[in-house]
């Protein structure tokens, strides 16, 4: 009975209180970006972007049991931090620049819909004879989930019977890989010119929003006071509450007349709506003035402390874990990527949409503007208008690839 005890008290993570993670975490911040500034770190960072350092210490922390996977602080990040660096972000919005982009960007991110729905029962003819019989109905949960977000991943796997059991285990291949997709996409974030030379695609929209910016940041950029500081931290979190508690209510009041609403358009939908829109109005005032102080930058800070957050909720021992599941979700993400590379290089989409357009359905509205902003900080509003196309999608799209594994399972589709 000791030894047991003794067993589950080393199991337990060293660092449990959200202030000490929150210290390891900009601890792990500040050894990255003080190496960088070295000679060797800085070549090495020229290859690996730091943000991808961000996201991959912390998890093999979690996996080393110094931080835990699970932590308020987690969730208090992704509910307020996340809302107030879009803010700042989107602040200096280039309107006129994002509408040039075109329509690409909106097709690979449906090419990538289409390659989740392909590949999932795709994933099952291939995996099924090492997959519990069930497995179709958690697939089918799955396909919400990465097409949309995590209320859509709980309406179709309800619409599919999908037990409590098999939802649980389908948690582990959705993080897994999920995260390690998005490790892949951030690092790409460093080689986007490599990248699109080597497609042939057409970047002349992106390069010239890019070069507005640059102009613009050179034309307003000042020596921030106290007061500029004071402004953007209070408009940030303001903006964010406000974001939140006006989702919270306006969700609360449709579920009370339209109870099912919450299946397709879940409250952080709204939240990420309102401060998104709260923005681009705000682009528009003076306030955008206020990237000259360093608003932008004060929003990337925020954005390396989620993607932080995002990598310590994952581990490196869950690979061990139903290694059939995790296969079974390789394979379906393989044929994502087939499947959304195939049109992009149609097209001749640039990387940035493909990431995007990707993360957009994979991750959704906490991880797609953070891949966005990797690539520019200016781009991270299509990030965030994708993903919130993709929790309506997600919901109607996971019903057709329910259908589509159920056949393949051998239950009818009836």
């Amino acid at each position: 009975m000791y030894a047991q005890a003794a067993a589950t008290a080393s199991a337990e993570p060293l660092i449990q209180d959200p202030a000490g993670v929150l210290a390891v975490l900009l601890g792990v911040f500040g050894i990255i970006f003080w190496s960088a500034g070295r000679p060797v770190g800085g070549r090495l960072f020229k290859v690996v972007p730091t943000l991808l350092f961000c996201y991959f210490v912390p998890t093999l922390l979690t996996t080393l049991r110094v931080i835990p996977d699970r932590s308020p602080l987690y969730d208090w990040v992704k509910d307020f931090i996340l809302p107030a660096s879009l803010l700042f972000l989107v602040l200096s919005l280039d309107v006129p620049g994002i509408v040039r982009l075109g329509s690409k960007a909106v097709i690979t991110f449906l090419a990538g819909t289409a390659g989740v729905m392909i590949g999932g029962p795709i994933a099952l003819i291939i995996c099924r004879p090492w997959l519990p019989p069930d497995a179709w109905q958690g697939m089918a949960a799955l396909s919400g989930s990465w097409i949309g977000g995590a209320a859509n991943f709980v309406a179709v796997g309800r619409a599919a019977g999908a037990s409590d059991t098999m939802m649980t285990m389908m948690v582990i291949p959705d993080v897994l890989v999920a995260y390690v997709w998005m490790g892949i996409l951030l690092y790409g974030s460093g080689h986007q010119h490599a990248i699109d030379r080597w497609s042939g695609a057409d970047t002349s929209a992106i390069g010239e929003l890019q070069r507005r910016m640059t102009e613009f940041h050179a034309r307003v950029t000042r020596v921030p006071s106290t007061g500029d500081l004071i402004i953007i931290l209070a408009l940030g979190f303001v903006g964010s509450w406000a974001s939140y508690a006006t989702g919270e209510a306006l969700n609360a009041a449709l579920v009370r007349r339209f109870p099912n609403v919450q299946d397709v358009c879940p409250a952080a939908m709204w939240k990420y709506l309102i401060v998104t829109t709260l923005g681009v109005g705000l682009s528009f005032t003076p306030a955008r003035n206020l990237e000259g102080a360093g608003a932008s930058k004060l929003g990337t800070v925020m954005i390396n402390l989620l993607v932080a957050c995002i990598g310590a909720g994952a581990s490196f021992r869950r690979i061990t874990e139903n290694p059939a599941l995790i296969l079974m979700a390789c394979i379906w993400m393989a044929c994502h990527v087939a499947v959304l590379f195939g049109v992009a290089r149609l097209i001749r989409a640039p990387a940035f949409f493909v990431a995007v357009g990707s993360m957009a359905n994979i991750g959704g509205a906490a991880s797609a503007p953070v891949v966005a902003a990797a690539f520019h900080p200016a781009l991270a509003a299509v990030g965030v208008l994708l993903a919130i196309a993709g929790y309506v999608l997600g919901t109607y799209a996971g019903l057709v690839c329910m259908w589509m594994l159920k056949w393949v399972a051998g239950a009818g589709v009836g």
